[in-house]
């Protein structure tokens, strides 16, 4: 399958290249951008091509897909959007977005998150697109809830970042549920 590129008015979404490592090592290397994704800051440059590897590796055995994020304007690389944990069986994924600090309270996330939900409910055909974010990143939960994710419940010390025991809040949106808010607003 080739890789899909899409796009938003101000943004490119597409594959994710060795040539982006730069890109990824400078904002995942800032603790504040790190502090929510449930990982260590990078420490050099190496990091960003074994993510980049990995997401590679998702993509061929179909247990993922993340798009690097491309700022029109500037053609930098700003983040990274995807689906995590994909099982094309059960028509389901979660979810996951990183944004350079330097872009954000901008509208990028928004921008990015509407076009991959919209993407994955109608081209690829999930029934149930999830997340997990950290209780106190406010911005996340309230970007998701905006969009129409419902709060399912709260996962206990779910995830472990930097030696600590984390929760995390789990959310979801329903095919159903996505395309009777389309529809309204159409």
């Amino acid at each position: 399958m080739n890789f899909p590129t899409l796009e938003t008015s101000r943004l490119y979404l597409r594959e994710i290249t060795d040539d982006d490592a730069s890109d990824i090592f400078e904002y995942l290397s800032d603790d504040t951008v790190t502090k929510y994704l449930g990982k260590e800051s990078l420490t050099n440059v190496d990091g960003a091509y074994e993510i980049i590897n990995k997401i590679k590796i998702n993509y061929n055995e179909r247990r993922g897909i993340r798009w690097g994020i491309i700022h029109k304007e500037s053609r930098k690389l700003i983040g990274t959007i995807g689906y995590d944990v994909l099982q094309v069986k059960n028509k389901r994924a979660d979810v996951g977005y990183d944004i350079n600090s330097n872009y954000w309270r901008q509208g990028f996330a928004t921008e990015a998150i509407n076009e991959v939900i919209n993407w994955g409910f109608i081209k690829f055909d999930l029934n149930r697109i999830g997340s997990v974010v950290f209780p106190d990143n406010i911005a996340s939960l309230n970007l998701l809830k905006k969009i129409g994710f419902t709060k399912e419940g709260l996962l206990r010390e779910y995830i472990i970042q930097n030696n600590m025991e984390r929760d995390t809040v789990v959310l979801s949106l329903l095919k159903k549920e996505y395309l009777a808010k389309v529809n309204k607003t159409v």
